[in-house]
């Protein structure tokens, strides 16, 4: 029975930190594969190890000076190093590293060495195996992942030790140019990990003690989650729930191992465990809400719209010519709705406006801005009634007005669209009328 263990940011961002995950990992034998993300924020005002690569790489690219720049990343692994008291020299990684700056080998590798180097100490502090992430780890020339290669490089390589540390957040392509996922991807890595061993657990360790009901910077102490699916942990996460990369589902989901969101400063917590399907009934009817501001509607009516055949994929086409993903598109007889991120539409919006009039003669189209959409989600929803009437209610003794409503055939979650303005309002009102008034 083997266990991967993944490591964010803040659990390596310095020397006690790693003591502390050096004790969790020695606490259970089944914890064999480790996956480390670069360090994170020692405090508040620090800077996160990535961001400084990549601030170090943006000077190399001008061909300007950046040896005090790279000096103060060798800085923060060293202070790691001894304060973990190793014997270990990064000298000949750093060489590579400033040679390869100089040869602009892309902002890519720059950011990878962040879990690279943390990778090479981890692997030292705990007499493991040390694999590259770039021998094990292929995505396509596209830039896609590649799955089922990946799958099998990772499967032979891990075959041959019985321990090791697979740094997270890249890969490689068959060249062997590195390749990072988007920010958050150690997670990734630590599902990609867990499917090649069939691992019976992928332990996800961060600085929270699991999935919470909302943000907790909108909602004061907010309530955990104790258990959550596959399906509802991607509608929230696809929603602004940080706490775990969305992308991370799919390799352990394929093999039905369970994810345990853990907290390294408090390991005796037992988190939230992310499961394919439960018998456990949630706490409240609702698993989660979480939402994203700056959204815009475009608002298309035509008479007799509903009986016009191919009138949606017309309108739709005008956002595709123009490079442009939509979000939800509720409807009526003789309306229609696109819900579009307002930075990526605003720049476009008269191509996309004529687009759609060239294309399905619309009566009217009417653009409204500054718009959030947040989603309640949860299993327990599908069998409890009323429960779209007492999110409504709730938001009408708040003084929120409703801008858009769209629930899935699924009943899982309910899509809420409200004036940016009103975003927080609307979420603590949800979270109240679910949490506290069940409390």
């Amino acid at each position: 029975m083997n266990k991967v263990v993944k490591f964010g940011g803040s659990s390596l961002a310095s020397a006690s930190q790693f003591k502390k995950v050096g004790e969790i990992i020695r606490a259970d034998r089944e914890r064999k594969f480790v996956v480390p993300s670069a360090p994170g924020k020692r405090s508040s005002d620090d800077t996160k190890v990535t961001d400084m690569l990549y601030a170090c790489y943006g000077l190399a690219e001008k061909g300007a000076d950046f040896t005090k720049e790279l000096q103060a990343i060798k800085d923060r692994y060293q202070e790691i190093i001894d304060g973990l008291e190793l014997k270990l020299s990064l000298e000949k990684e750093f060489k590579v590293i400033e040679k390869s700056f100089k040869e602009k080998a892309g902002s890519d590798y720059a950011a990878s060495r962040g879990e690279y180097l943390n990778g090479i100490i981890m692997a030292k502090y705990l007499g493991f195996a040390f694999v590259d992430a770039a021998e094990v780890i292929r995505f396509k020339a596209d830039g896609e992942h590649d799955a089922e290669r990946t799958n099998t490089l990772m499967m032979d390589r891990l075959s041959t030790v019985e321990a090791a540390v697979i740094p997270g957040f890249y890969g490689a392509y068959e060249d062997g140019r590195v390749k990072t996922f988007s920010r958050g991807g150690s997670d990734i890595t630590g599902s990609i990990v867990a499917r090649a061993i069939k691992a019976n657990v992928y332990e996800n360790w961060t600085d929270v003690s699991g999935v919470l009901v909302a943000d907790p910077r909108i909602i004061y102490k907010p309530a955990g989650v104790e258990t959550i699916t596959y399906r509802e942990l991607r509608e929230l996460a696809y929603m602004g729930f940080s706490v775990l990369h969305e992308d991370a589902i799919f390799p352990v989901r394929s093999e039905g191992i369970p994810i345990n969101i853990r907290n390294t400063n408090a390991p005796e917590d037992n988190g939230t465990w992310i499961v394919e399907s439960t018998c456990q009934k949630s706490k409240y009817v609702i698993t989660g809400i979480a939402g994203k501001k700056g959204f815009c509607a475009v608002n298309i009516e035509k008479e007799m719209m509903n009986s016009e055949i191919g009138f949606g994929r017309k309108v739709l086409q005008a956002f595709e010519e123009n490079e442009i993903s939509f979000e939800h598109v509720p409807s009526g007889i003789d309306t229609m709705t696109i819900f579009v991120h307002q930075d990526e539409f605003m720049h476009k919006e008269q191509k996309v406006v004529s687009g759609i009039h060239r294309l399905a003669d619309p009566d009217s189209i009417d653009i409204e801005a500054d718009l959030a959409l947040i989603a309640v989600v949860g299993r327990g929803m599908k069998s409890t009634r009323g429960t779209a009437g007492r999110i409504f209610s709730a938001l009408a003794h708040a003084n929120v007005n409703v801008k858009m409503i769209d629930q899935g055939s699924s009943e899982l979650n309910i899509i809420i669209g409200v004036a940016n303005a009103d975003f927080e309002t609307a979420i603590k009102a949800i979270y109240d009328i679910f949490v506290l008034s069940q409390i």
